[in-house]
């Protein structure tokens, strides 16, 4: 990293932690508690002053949805050799940090065990999460992909299942990104750049949402995030725009209007956005959990009220 964009990273990260309130976040994703992008996001949340705890699948769990069944024993090592073999235990802790948990089942398991038990337990009894962030997942989770997303099902957990406002989190990979991009052990050396330039724009925009206040987000809500490949220019976070977008295409018959912004009707599908030819952007769309398309004009229009000042005409 040159002295330029360590400088903008620095700045970046100093006002994330400096604006932000530090409140109660539990964290999951789909590729497993050990993978980089989690970690990466975990230590960022948690310099910004956040007591957050990961409470993930104890290996990659990609493409399980919603699913959810109690977990089971592992005899198995964890992904990345993370926990070693037959522990006979259902859940685990890293040995030297509570606040990195595995669980032996779906991402929508760790995300239910970890707002009932594994959050609390290490918050104190009593203290619930206020806010629930997933991934940031290797790869994007777009149109299709959403529904079978178990970085998305995690979140709809918090949000239908719990009351827990909750943010998606995905980074898009590339065959041209080599060690800057793809799954990856939270020791990897080197490190692929992408973790860090997608855990800092999570961070930005995690640390927006709670600085708008609580309820930071609609009731049974979320926001499915799809962040571009780092390539280029778009290695430096400074550089993305953030555009309001919707998940599935609009039609008569499976969408309610959209809010007007930016001179338009309808917003624009998020895969346009993410895989523009130019430019550097992050969509976020307001997804409906009871069955994860996008939500109504007016659950839209709470989160403009909320960042509207951070978003882009696209």
């Amino acid at each position: 990293m040159g002295v330029q964009s360590f400088l903008k990273h620095s700045a970046l990260l100093a006002l994330a932690v400096g604006s932000s309130n530090g409140i109660r976040i539990i964290q999951s994703n789909d590729d497993g508690w050990a993978e980089l992008n989690i970690r990466k996001f975990h230590d960022m949340l948690i310099d910004a002053g956040h007591d957050a705890v990961v409470s993930a699948p104890a290996e990659n769990m990609s493409g399980k949805g919603s699913s959810d069944e109690d977990p089971k024993p592992r005899t198995e090592a964890c992904q990345y050799d993370s926990c070693p073999a037959g522990t006979n235990t259902a859940v685990g802790s890293n040995a030297t940090d509570p606040t990195l948990n595995w669980v032996n089942s779906f991402p929508a398991t760790s995300m239910r065990l970890g707002l009932s038990e594994i959050g609390p337990g290490v918050w104190g009894e009593g203290k619930e999460a206020e806010l629930a962030v997933t991934g940031p997942n290797v790869g994007s989770n777009l149109i299709v992909q959403v529904p079978f997303s178990g970085t998305v099902g995690s979140a709809c957990y918090a949000a239908h299942e719990a009351g827990i406002p909750a943010i998606a989190f995905s980074g898009l990979s590339d065959s041209n990104l080599g060690l800057l991009g793809g799954n990856a052990a939270w020791d990897a050396n080197p490190a692929p750049e992408s973790s860090a330039v997608f855990a800092e724009l999570a961070l930005n925009l995690t640390t927006r949402i709670i600085d708008s206040g609580a309820p930071y987000l609609p009731a049974d809500t979320f926001l499915n995030v799809n962040m571009m490949a780092p390539l280029g220019e778009c290695a430096d976070p400074a550089a993305y725009k953030w555009v309001l977008t919707r998940v599935n295409p609009s039609t008569p018959l499976l969408s309610s209007a959209d809010v007007k912004l930016c001179d338009r009707d309808t917003l624009p599908q998020e895969t346009q956005v993410v895989h523009a030819s130019s430019g550097c952007y992050v969509s976020v769309s307001v997804g409906d959990c009871s069955d994860k398309t996008t939500a109504a004009a007016d659950a839209q229009q709470a989160v403009v009220d909320k960042i509207g000042d951070m978003l882009s005409c696209f």
